[in-house]
C-alpha cells in the first residue's frame, strides 16, 4: 500500500505526539493521571505542536534540563504532562533550546525575552487553542533551558540557563486572542517570569522612563545646570545582536574558533601515555593521600589515577562526602553543599601538591554524595566537579570565587552535566 507524502507527515506527527505526552500511568497523582488520560488528545496537539513551527534553532522537549544535543537526541522526550504549581492545576512543557547567546551582548532580560518570543510563545498559543474549550487547566508552565557564552578569568565557557513562564489561563487567552502588543505584554505580566528561579521581566522599563521618574522626583536646582547625559539607545534585535546569537553544536566556524585557540593543544591520551604519568606523580599522589585521607575521605578501592576528558589528561580524586541529616533536598542542594562544605575546602592543600605543573590539564573531585545514616532519605548522588588547573590556581589565590570556578568547569550529577547556581541550590529543599 502507498502512502502519501501529506499522509505520511501526519502520521508521523501523531506519533511524534505521542512520544512527547507522559503516559497516564507515570502520573502518581490521582487527579493529575485522571486529567492525563481525560484529556492526551489535547496534550498532544501541544507535543504535535513544533512539526508546524520553523524554530530558529534546534528545540526538543525533554524531560530533563541541560543536555548536550547527542544525549538529548536519545533521551526521554516525554515532557507534556498536568502538574501542580502554588496550588494550582497546570499543564506543565519542559524542553532544551539549543541556542548559545553571548553575555556580552545579550542581557539577560533580552536573553529570556528572545527565548520567550522563540519558543514559549508558539507553544503557548498552540496550548490555549488546545485547551481553549476544556474546564483544565488554570495555568501553564513553561520551563525553557538556553546556552550562554562567557569568558571567566580569560577562558571561554559555556552555561546554561533556564527560562521559566508560568501563566494563569484567562490572561493567556487574551494573549493569543490580542495582535496589539502592549495587550500581549500585559497578559505576560499578570502571570511569573524567572530567569534561574530569580523573578525577571521580558520588558524592562526603558531606562529613558526611569530617569525621567527619578528627575520629577528630585526639586528642581536653583541654578541652572548642564543637562543630563543622554540615556543610552536600548539594544534591540539587529542584525548585529543576531550576529552575537550562535548554535553551540552545529554553529558557524565563527563562534567555535575563539574557544578553539584558547584551549590547549590535545594530549596523547594512550594506555601508555597515562602510565607515564601515573609513574611521574606516583610518589606526589601518595604523599597527597596519606596527608589529606582523614579530610578528603579518599575511596580505598579507587586511588588518584589519570584519565581522558575533553582531549586532555585530568587526575581523578574518587571521594565520600557525607553531609548531615538537615541537608535533605534536591540533587542540585546536595551538590551545592558538597562544595561549599567539602570539596571548597580540598582545593588549597591539593592544588598545593601540583604547583606551576603543565603535564596534564586538571583535576576531576569525583565524590559520592550520602546522607547521614539516620537521614530518611539515604540514596546516594554521584557528583564529579571537573576543575581546568588554571581555575583551580586562581581560586586557590583568591582571584575567583567558588561560582566563578564552577561556571567555567564541569559539574556532573549522576553522569548528566549540569549548572549549578549554589546560592539558588541551595535553599531548594524540594525532595528528590
Amino acid at each position: 500500500m502507498r502512502v502519501s507524502n501529506g499522509l505520511l507527515t501526519l502520521l508521523l506527527a501523531a506519533a511524534g505526539g505521542r512520544a512527547q505526552v507522559l503516559a497516564p500511568e507515570e502520573i502518581r497523582d490521582p487527579q493529575l493521571r485522571a486529567l492525563q488520560q481525560k484529556y492526551r488528545n489535547e496534550l498532544k496537539l501541544i507535543a504535535n505542536s513544533p512539526a508546524a513551527h520553523n524554530f530558529p534553532y534546534h528545540f526538543y522537549f525533554s524531560r530533563k534540563l541541560d543536555l548536550d544535543e547527542k544525549v538529548q537526541k536519545r533521551s526521554d522526550q516525554r515532557s507534556v504532562q498536568f502538574d501542580r504549581y502554588q496550588g494550582q492545576v497546570v499543564v506543565k512543557v519542559t524542553g532544551n533550546y539549543f541556542v548559545s547567546y553571548s553575555a556580552e551582548l545579550v542581557k539577560p532580560e533580552e536573553r529570556a525575552r528572545m527565548t520567550y518570543e522563540s519558543v514559549i510563545l508558539p507553544l503557548l498559543q498552540a496550548a490555549v487553542h488546545a485547551f481553549e474549550k476544556a474546564e483544565a487547566p488554570q495555568a501553564f508552565a513553561f520551563e525553557i533551558s538556553h546556552h550562554v557564552r562567557k569568558k571567566v578569568l580569560g577562558v571561554s565557557s559555556e552555561s546554561v540557563e533556564n527560562v521559566v513562564l508560568v501563566l494563569p489561563k484567562a490572561p493567556a487567552e487574551r494573549l493569543v486572542a490580542s495582535a496589539d502588543p502592549q495587550v500581549r505584554q500585559a497578559a505576560v505580566l499578570e502571570g511569573g517570569a524567572f530567569l534561574n528561579a530569580a523573578p525577571i521581566s521580558f520588558w524592562p522599563r526603558p531606562q529613558k522612563e526611569m530617569v525621567q521618574e527619578a528627575a520629577a522626583e528630585t526639586p528642581a536646582p536653583a541654578t541652572p545646570q548642564a543637562p543630563p547625559p543622554a540615556a543610552p539607545p536600548a539594544l534591540t534585535v539587529s542584525e548585529d545582536l543576531m550576529k552575537a546569537i550562535g548554535f553551540p553544536h552545529v554553529a558557524a566556524q565563527r563562534v567555535r574558533e575563539p574557544l578553539a585557540q584558547e584551549l590547549p593543544p590535545p594530549r596523547a591520551s594512550s594506555a601508555e601515555a597515562i602510565k607515564n604519568l601515573e609513574n611521574l606523580f606516583q610518589s606526589t599522589l601518595d604523599r597527597l593521600v596519606q596527608e589529606l585521607d582523614a579530610q578528603a575521605h579518599f575511596i580505598q578501592y579507587a586511588p588518584p589515577a589519570f584519565i581522558p576528558f575533553h582531549n586532555g589528561l585530568y587526575l581523578e580524586l574518587s571521594l565520600t562526602t557525607t553531609l548531615p541529616p538537615t541537608s535533605s533536598g534536591s540533587e542540585y542542594r546536595l551538590a551545592a553543599l558538597a562544595f561549599d562544605q567539602h570539596i571548597a575546602h580540598l582545593i588549597r592543600p591539593v592544588i598545593a601538591h601540583f604547583k606551576d605543573s603543565s603535564d596534564f590539564d586538571g583535576i576531576d573531585f569525583s565524590t559520592t554524595v550520602k546522607l547521614a545514616p539516620d537521614a530518611a532519605d539515604t540514596s546516594p548522588v554521584a557528583v564529579e566537579f571537573i576543575f581546568p588547573l588554571k581555575l583551580l590556581s586562581a581560586y586557590a589565590d583568591f582571584d575567583a570565587t567558588g561560582q566563578q570556578l564552577i561556571e567555567a568547569s564541569f559539574i556532573l550529577i549522576n553522569g548528566e552535566r549540569v549548572s549549578l547556581d549554589l546560592q539558588v541550590a541551595e535553599a531548594d529543599r524540594s525532595p528528590r
